[in-house]
């Protein structure tokens, strides 16, 4: 039994993954991401699994796609393979006097790859199989693309570490053939005792056959050193290739041929980490860490200084010297939402109205908002669906009814495309409304681009420029996320706000009101063709000066920055700019501002809604039969939760810190619902709310948060309308328009 144990404690394989644990622990932390996203733990609630499980390339998730992951899966075993053998290989000086020692290092230490192929083999066909709906036959032709795709790159690998071997093995051979200078290099002095050596009895030939370790005893350390410094060097050579390939993906990442798949992205990103840690650890030992304290100063310095920039911008506007950039400061915003300012621009507002109502069949027509929630591709997908439903319903009068449309995130991308479609439509484009291909195209995969843009250029801090008019901006996720929202919708969305301004001022379509938050200080930033002034502060409010306004009329504070020549996607990604998925939008103000989500102040629209109406009330009173909001939103209000209930230490160290994430758009609800409490007692009857809600076939089983939809995802949004909640809400709508 001893002898047994003994054995297999000694066994290479084994011996190598103990030292992982013991060693460089931090190369692990990359294992431990990769095994937490298959396991759909780690950054589910952005979708990350589903770039690993759903691969796609050139619009299609198939076999080429995963071949390419499994190339990229190859170069992340690879690098794995190669630092390691850098780091440990002195540690198995019996490798030196191996023929293909390299190979012989990668099959005893793929006991970690192996593990995790099979459990991402696991994970992808249960995923595949469940939320994609595939075929059987689709499933395998996926792991057959990733296999061959990772079988050729470690079969290319080795092909040139075999040539890096017999190179090796030549100069050797030209030494050892020398009895004489053999024997005055490298022997005479023996190895003494070595504490920094491993026992290893037992290896894995390149046959797969198990065979006793040599003793190495009897040559000098230099010997043994000179041979695997000259496999090291061969190692650092092949991941040099892997940095300028991923430099060379980032470079031409625009071209549709070499987007390629997300995960492939992470893994080649995640492979050059590890030999860049490696690296550090080889070559500075002790010194790394102070040297990656070096060299995060030295990039915290470039950026301090101008040299290195790379914060998103508002594509379109421009971006002036500091000079030119207007303050940001409670005199500077109190300023444009002066007494003459609001006046001005609320007779600006009621001309709009007016022309609105003259557009319809009654002498009092009833009034519609439409507000719709955020929440990824899963609000943008429920929707479009509900207002396609909903306008087929009331045989299209929809939009012509609906003065005003406002909300966040997802919603907002659809609710934007299908009114875009409907100005498109009157202008005389031919254009069905309630065609199934405008659902598919706004649930198209965005998360795919953004992805492989952060993984190929964002961390490089790509110098990538592209043009709106005269003004140049750096090409990064945010411009990713652009290019390909415009592209899924057949470049509709890809327009200037100063191309549908007149539209909006004429009451032809419903006007669009896009916000975003003030990251420093929660302000709206308030996005629109139309002077929107008295939206800047509560209506009761506006009189008094010493109560700085809680919103900023974009238009207005960048009047000289030529605010409407800012692009419609850039809108709308600076209304769904999710954390850290998508970047903040730096605007060129002093001092300077970023801007996120909306979501974060107000994820369904309401709140501008109620405030534009308490502004306009009068003529509301005088010119409507009343106003009706139609909330479409991603999340039902009474779907009931148990609180939380810490079990653990840790639950209990954590929750407070959490609690307010989990429970964020509950408090939003909470002083909605008391908002629209207090502004129906003063608008009485005339105001009424229906809300059309995605609820979940199955309550456990709700659609993610992300922006990439599974085929059963999309299948249980489009059935959810089916259901009894919803179908009673579009039956009061249509009873109130009729």
């Amino acid at each position: 039994m001893n002898t047994w144990f003994k054995n297999f404690y000694t066994f290479f394989p084994v011996q190598l993954f103990i030292l992982h644990f013991r060693k460089y622990q931090v190369l692990l932390l990359f294992w431990y991401v990769l095994f937490s996203c298959i396991n759909s733990s780690f950054l589910k609630s952005y979708g990350a699994d589903a770039l690993f499980f759903a691969p796609e390339y050139l619009n299609n998730v198939g076999i080429l796609g995963a071949f390419i992951v499994g190339i990229a899966l190859g170069v992340f075993f690879m690098s794995w393979h190669i630092t390691t053998f850098i780091l440990h290989s002195r540690r198995f000086k019996f490798l030196a006097t191996t023929t293909n020692p390299f190979l012989k290092y990668c099959l005893n230490n793929s006991i970690l790859p192996g593990l995790f192929l099979i459990f991402y083999f696991i994970k992808l066909y249960k995923y595949d199989d469940y939320r994609e709906l595939m075929a059987f036959n689709e499933i395998m032709l996926l792991m057959i693309g990733i296999l061959a795709g990772g079988a050729t790159l470690v079969l290319l690998s080795f092909v040139y570490f075999f040539g890096a071997d017999k190179t090796i093995s030549k100069r050797v051979a030209a030494i050892v053939s020398n009895p004489d200078q053999f024997k005055k290099i490298f022997l005479g002095k023996k190895l003494g005792m070595d504490f920094f050596a491993l026992p290893v009895n037992y290896y894995i030939t390149g046959r797969l056959k198990l065979k006793k370790t040599r003793s190495v005893s009897h040559y000098r350390d230099d010997f043994i050193e000179s041979i695997f410094k000259r496999h090291h060097l061969a190692a650092i050579v092949s991941i040099l290739l892997a940095f300028l390939f991923l430099i060379l993906v980032g470079f031409f990442l625009d071209k549709p041929f070499f987007e390629m798949p997300a995960a492939a992205s992470v893994f080649i990103f995640f492979s050059l980490m590890i030999a860049l840690i490696g690296a550090l650890a080889y070559f500075l030992q002790s010194w790394s860490l102070p040297a990656a304290i070096l060299l995060l100063l030295f990039f915290n310095f470039l950026f301090e200084k101008g040299y290195l920039d790379p914060r998103n911008k508002a594509y379109g506007l421009e971006y002036p010297n500091n000079d030119l950039r207007p303050k940001y400061d409670p005199g500077s915003l109190n300023a444009i939402c002066s007494a003459d300012i609001l006046q001005k621009d609320k007779e600006q507002m009621i001309s709009v109205l007016n022309k609105w109502k003259t557009r319809q069949d009654s002498a009092k027509p009833l009034m519609i908002f439409i507000n719709v929630s955020g929440g990824g591709l899963r609000s943008s997908a429920f929707t479009m669906h509900a207002m396609q439903k909903l306008d087929s319903m009331l045989h299209g009068k929809l939009m012509k009814k609906t003065f005003l449309i406002s909300g966040a995130s997802g919603g907002m991308l659809a609710a934007t495309y299908y009114r875009e479609l409907y100005r498109r439509k009157i202008h005389g484009a031919s254009i069905h409304l309630s065609s199934p291909q405008y659902l598919n195209n706004i649930t198209g995969d965005l998360l795919n681009s953004v992805f492989s843009s952060m993984m190929a250029r964002d961390l490089m801090a790509s110098s990538l420029k592209f043009s709106v008019g005269n003004n140049k901006y750096i090409k990064d996720r945010g411009y990713a996320f652009e290019k390909k929202l415009s592209e899924n919708t057949n470049d509709i969305l890809n327009v200037q706000l100063k191309n549908i301004q007149k539209d909006e001022a004429d009451a032809t379509v419903p006007l669009l009101l896009f916000n975003a938050v003030v990251k420093g200080d929660g302000k709206k930033m308030i996005l629109s063709t139309l002077p929107m002034s008295f939206m800047m502060k509560p209506f009761a409010l506006q009189k008094d000066t010493s109560i700085s306004p809680d919103a900023v009329d974009f238009a207005a504070l960048f009047k000289n920055q030529q605010p409407m020549n800012l692009r419609l996607l850039s809108a709308l990604r600076m209304n769904a700019t999710f954390p850290y998925v998508l970047p903040n939008v730096w605007l060129p103000t002093n001092p300077v501002i970023d801007v996120m989500d909306a979501g974060l102040r107000d994820n369904f629209g309401q709140e501008a809604t109620l405030r534009f109406l308490d502004n306009f009330k009068n003529w509301v009173e005088e010119n409507t039969s009343g106003v009706l909001i139609i909330q479409i939103r991603d999340r039902n209000t009474s779907n009931w939760m148990p609180p939380f209930e810490p079990r653990t230490a840790t639950d209990v160290l954590v929750s407070p810190a959490t609690m307010l994430q989990n429970n964020w758009f509950r408090m939003q609800d909470y002083y909605q619902d008391t908002d629209f409490a207090y502004f129906k007692n003063s608008f009485g009857t005339m105001l009424k709310k229906v809300m059309v809600m995605y609820i979940p076939q199955k309550p456990d089983k709700k659609v993610a948060l992300n922006f990439h939809l599974t085929a059963r995802e999309k299948r249980d949004i489009i059935e959810s309308f089916d259901s009894p909640n919803t179908l009673h809400a579009v039956k009061e709508i249509i009873e109130l328009l009729n």
